[in-house]
């Protein structure tokens, strides 16, 4: 294989997986290594559909004034993920300014910006954001047509399983079993003998199969990303008793029933963990049948002062394809090494079952007819043609 071919065919997977990053992200309601503004309150950082690289606050080191941050608003916009940049810190949290407005966040009616509330931090280099321009133009375009497609398929099949990011999980996981069973069913024993013979163009049916479990790995990941996250709870600290369970005697107590669903098909394994002060979890491991609903206690503590204040859970979802003791010990060195190896496994897994049965060849574009070729075979001829 020359220098050229392996390039092209490399740039092929990464496009796949950029792709499938750009798509997944906005349906999860949080980014994918990549991101993008919608929006001018960046300029002129940032243009409207300008990229990101997005990097999780799990790898990341403490927010600091400057940084550009991704975080889940409740006022801005009627609430939703906003980028913009730390312009300084009190002891209710965070102030964030877009970089075209006059005034800051905070001054707009959005309270003090949390680090529970932080999904991520855009990559900067010198101090300089690392923009990708356009990035996001494209994606936009699609995410109307992505949720018309998941509302549908509900709608049809009578599920709401196939809504919402969990959703989106499986909808690319039966996209992609049904795209290589049926093409591995046209192709026959026979026919890829056959093209052993012949003189081969196109792209490598292993790198056909290495994009799949691209696509699997980002279902996968969504499948475990989008259900997870951080919720809040809103305390009132009082200076008498109430019946509501958020309005609580200043420096007591008051325990309330937590809910952890799983709307899906597959039993995920839950971690809980309180991300704020006050706040306790009664059972800090779960594991949750597919549509099912899991129930423990969450205990909230009003600080001595009394006010407002807001509490935070935070969710770590894995789909239980391990056992429950090795996630666990996974989830104790990095809530997220457990998404990377279950990743791995299905992926591993995927083309363990796959490959043997490809003869290394490519996946042609042909003259003649299409009747009787691969469905992967079509679909790559007719858009070689109409990029000529």
């Amino acid at each position: 294989m020359n220098v050229r071919r392996t390039l092209g065919q490399s740039l092929t997977l990464v496009l796949i997986v950029v792709a499938a990053l750009l798509l997944a992200g906005p349906a999860l309601g949080q980014p994918l290594l990549l991101s993008y503004v919608e929006t001018g309150s960046m300029e002129p950082t940032m243009e409207p559909g300008d990229g990101f690289v997005a990097v999780p606050t799990e790898l990341t080191g403490p927010v600091e004034q400057g940084d550009v941050v991704t975080y889940e608003a409740e006022e801005i916009e009627g609430g939703g993920l906003t980028t913009h940049r730390v312009v300084g810190e009190t002891d209710r949290g965070y102030t964030t300014q877009g970089d075209a407005n006059p005034f800051t966040d905070q001054d707009d009616a959005e309270p003090p910006v949390q680090d529970a509330q932080i999904v991520a931090k855009a990559l900067q280099v010198n101090g300089e954001v690392v923009v990708i321009p356009y990035l996001g133009t494209a994606v936009m375009g699609f995410q109307d047509l992505l949720v018309t497609m998941q509302t549908t398929l509900a709608s049809l099949l009578g599920t709401r399983s196939l809504l919402g990011a969990q959703g989106l999980g499986y909808l690319v996981f039966a996209l992609t079993a049904v795209y290589y069973v049926v093409d591995w069913y046209r192709e026959g024993e026979t026919k890829r003998r056959e093209r052993t013979r012949e003189r081969e163009t196109g792209v490598s049916t292993r790198v056909v199969l290495v994009g799949f479990a691209a696509v699997l790995v980002v279902g996968a990941t969504a499948a475990m990303v989008g259900p997870s996250g951080t919720q809040e709870f809103g305390v009132v600290s009082a200076e008498f008793d109430s019946e509501r369970p958020d309005v609580i005697p200043a420096g007591e107590s008051k325990t309330q029933p937590y809910a952890v669903p799983n709307a899906g098909l597959v039993p995920t394994d839950v971690y809980l963990e309180p991300a704020s002060d006050g706040v306790r979890v009664a059972d800090s491991e779960l594991r949750v049948g597919g549509g099912e609903t899991a129930e423990t206690e969450v205990t909230l503590s009003a600080p001595p002062e009394t006010g407002y204040y807001r509490q935070y859970v935070v969710e770590y979802r894995y789909l239980a394809v391990l056992p429950a003791s090795v996630v666990g010990g996974l989830y104790a060195v990095h809530p997220w090494l457990p998404v990377v190896v279950i990743d791995a496994l299905l992926a591993g897994g995927f083309l363990a079952l796959t490959l043997p049965f490809v003869d290394g060849g490519r996946v042609r574009r042909r003259s003649r007819p299409t009747r009787g070729r691969s469905l992967v075979g079509r679909l790559l001829g007719s858009s070689r043609r109409r990029e000529r």
